[in-house]
């Protein structure tokens, strides 16, 4: 009869490692997607939330010259400040540099306002972005960094987006001169 206490043996101990480096792996993602969340500890999300009776919104591509934003806001409302802007690129970090010709998880930034959509050489783009077929203004930049998927439907980049205009405004006055 066994007793009270718990006697490991190989098997489970394999189990427990296993289990432990599954749970250390799902952290580590987690940890990952925040920091593209934009967002910080203690936050609200106040967007307002989609009628679910409302007509789907399309399920194609924005139109290259559509620079609307869901927010209702115009990236010529706002100045942007490029060393606040640094500090909310801390966050792209995780996927992105602004030193030209480096790739990471995602393509460089360097130079990006100007550039043809899904063009970094040497970056594999989803079909979705190496077809966008616009070039990154400083207005569909605004745009896309509110919601990337609204932009380019199945692109690749796992970012729910930026709500907050200011930041993204921010953001842009540091990806057009990064130092």
């Amino acid at each position: 009869m066994q007793g009270i206490g718990y006697v490991a043996n190989k098997d489970t101990m394999g189990e427990f490692m296993v289990n432990t480096k599954a749970r250390a792996g799902l952290v580590a993602l987690s940890v990952m997607l925040a920091a593209c969340s934009g967002g910080s500890e203690g936050e609200t999300d106040t967007s307002v939330q989609p009628d679910a009776s409302a007509p789907a919104a399309p399920a194609g591509p924005l139109a290259a010259t559509d620079v609307s934003t869901l927010d209702g806001t115009s990236f010529a409302n706002f100045t942007g400040n490029a060393a606040n802007g640094k500090m909310v690129f801390a966050a792209c970090r995780t996927c992105h540099v602004t030193d030209a010709g480096v790739n990471k998880i995602g393509p460089s930034l360097h130079n990006i306002i100007g550039r043809t959509a899904g063009t970094v050489p040497g970056f594999t783009y989803s079909a979705a972005n190496a077809g966008a077929g616009f070039v990154w203004t400083k207005e569909k930049l605004f745009q896309f960094l509110e919601k990337p998927q609204r932009v380019i439907p199945q692109t690749k980049m796992i970012y729910a987006g930026l709500p907050d205009a200011q930041k993204r405004a921010d953001l842009i006055a540091y990806l057009e001169t990064p130092n």
